[in-house]
């Protein structure tokens, strides 16, 4: 099977024929490390994050390289604000960016460079730039000449003489062209900076990402990735600077990811509607988060609402409440799954990612599954129906699917007491107190008082605790997805 991807520069599904046959070269758009990392960081993380884990499966050796922008306006006032070095500021963010990723099962790319330990790669492209005529210094700044790069806008789209016709941008008249951007900035006081042959100053954004990717992945490669806002100016400006100075294509396929709305509104900050990631899985289960965002297609808008996220945490419940059935049929959990294990799932499962890595339709499969084991555990029981190899292999195709999505990362019992330990918390009771209801509970439906037995229930069901009652017992969970 082949791997179509829709690359955004020729505006359609290709297939995806790498450079070097079985080896991919990605490098994907990081952070500004300026702030608390919000959902929309997330979604774009996610994304790749999924994308890297099925090329591998598909068995790509894969090279993932994400850089951080460490020196950067935003960087500079922040930390000027808070009355620490934008070099702390950035520090501090990225140890905070980790724990994001790691809260949210992230798999580390291979390589997460920093702009600033690029700068002598940065300055070699801006002089070659000069040297060949599409850049010009002026006062110690440099900026890429825009007309004197043919292809502009081929990325975006964008016409150079359209956009000049319905400009409303201010003039620097040192600059040839209003749309000519900034390479190379001289440094004001109090600024980080660096020497070069045009003076003392720092990186523009867009070469940044051009000299890192060339130094780990070459002046051409693969893959580039990342926002659909990014797409202009950003990328057209990366390809412009990067084909201009080496030659050569610059990213052969171009990935981007689609916007997050709030509740149907533009994420922004005039709307104080920012939803940092830590928040977000401080009120519900990371794997909630990840699966709400996978259950879109990647290149779709999204918008994140709290019946969305329920939704989604619902769902989840459903996975691992299945896999709680399913555990004790095991002597360890997870039990094996690498192999192929004779099933369609995973090959349809491959034919939707397949398909531009349509994650919404793999996850219709995945919960297609799921209803199925159950009714195959409900007819016959969990140790009789695993005995069956197609019915095993659909389970080991599910925990194979969950590797690729990032779900499923926890044992059955993991999720379950970290969600009753929350709602322990969040209602500031203990759990002895619960079993003690329980218990009354369980003697009023033996003593036939059955308005006591309701009202036990009911009053328990207010607090987020839900009972349900089993042959050997009377056992409770959470209410919801909250964390």
């Amino acid at each position: 099977m082949t791997i179509k991807v829709y690359n955004t520069l020729g505006r359609c599904k290709q297939p995806l024929d790498p450079m070097t046959p079985g080896k991919i070269r990605m490098y994907v758009c990081g952070p500004t490390v300026y702030d608390s990392c919000h959902i929309g960081h997330a979604r774009s993380i996610v994304v790749f994050d999924v994308i890297y884990r099925y090329l591998k499966a598909r068995g790509y050796d894969v090279y993932y390289v994400r850089n951080f922008t460490d020196v950067d306006d935003k960087i500079i006032q922040r930390a000027n604000d808070l009355g620490i070095s934008s070099t702390e500021l950035a520090a501090r963010c990225i140890d905070e960016f980790h724990a994001d990723m790691e809260s949210l099962n992230m798999q580390p790319p291979d390589l997460e460079p920093l702009a600033t330990d690029h700068i002598s790669q940065i300055i070699t492209i801006v002089r070659i730039l000069i040297e060949k005529g599409y850049a010009y210094p002026v006062d110690g700044d440099v900026y890429f000449a825009v007309e004197k790069w043919p292809e502009y806008g081929k990325l975006s789209g964008r016409k150079l003489e359209d956009m000049e016709a319905g400009a409303r941008v201010d003039v620097d008249p040192r600059k040839h062209s209003p749309f000519d951007f900034v390479l190379w900035k001289a440094s004001k006081s109090g600024e980080p900076a660096w020497d070069s042959p045009w003076g003392k100053g720092r990186p523009g954004w867009h070469i940044e990402c051009s000299a890192m990717s060339a130094e780990y992945l070459g002046q051409s490669f693969d893959i580039h990735g990342g926002g659909k806002d990014l797409i202009f100016p950003h990328h057209e400006n990366e390809i412009a600077q990067s084909e201009a100075a080496f030659g050569k294509p610059f990213a052969f396929y171009w990935i981007h990811n689609g916007f997050i709305n709030i509740n149907q509104e533009k994420m922004s900050k005039s709307l104080g509607n920012f939803l940092m990631i830590k928040d977000i899985v401080r009120a519900w289960h990371p794997e909630v988060l990840r699966l709400f965002l996978v259950s879109n297609h990647y290149r779709s808008p999204i918008d994140y609402t709290e019946q969305a996220m329920a939704e989604a945490a619902a769902s989840l419940d459903k996975i691992y409440g299945l896999l709680e059935r399913v555990a004790p049929v095991f002597d360890a959990w997870p039990p094996q799954v690498s192999g192929d294990s004779g099933t369609e799932l995973w090959q349809r499962f491959c034919e939707a990612m397949d398909d531009d890595f349509n994650t919404a339709r793999g996850m219709g499969l995945l919960f297609e599954a799921v209803r199925e084991l159950n009714r195959q555990i409900d007819e016959k029981g969990a140790p009789e129906a695993f005995q069956n190899p197609e019915v095993l292999g659909r389970l080991k195709d599910m925990l194979r699917i969950g590797q690729i999505i990032g779900l499923m990362a926890e044992t059955p019992q993991q999720y379950f007491q970290q969600r009753k330990n929350a709602v322990l918390k969040d209602q500031q009771i203990d759990a002895q107190w619960i079993e003690d209801q329980i218990g009354q509970r369980t003697r009023a439906r033996r003593e036939k008082n059955f308005a006591l037995a309701d009202r036990i229930r009911d009053d328990l069901k207010a607090r987020n605790i839900i009972l349900e009652d089993r042959p050997d017992g009377t056992i409770w969970k959470h209410g919801d997805g909250k964390a």
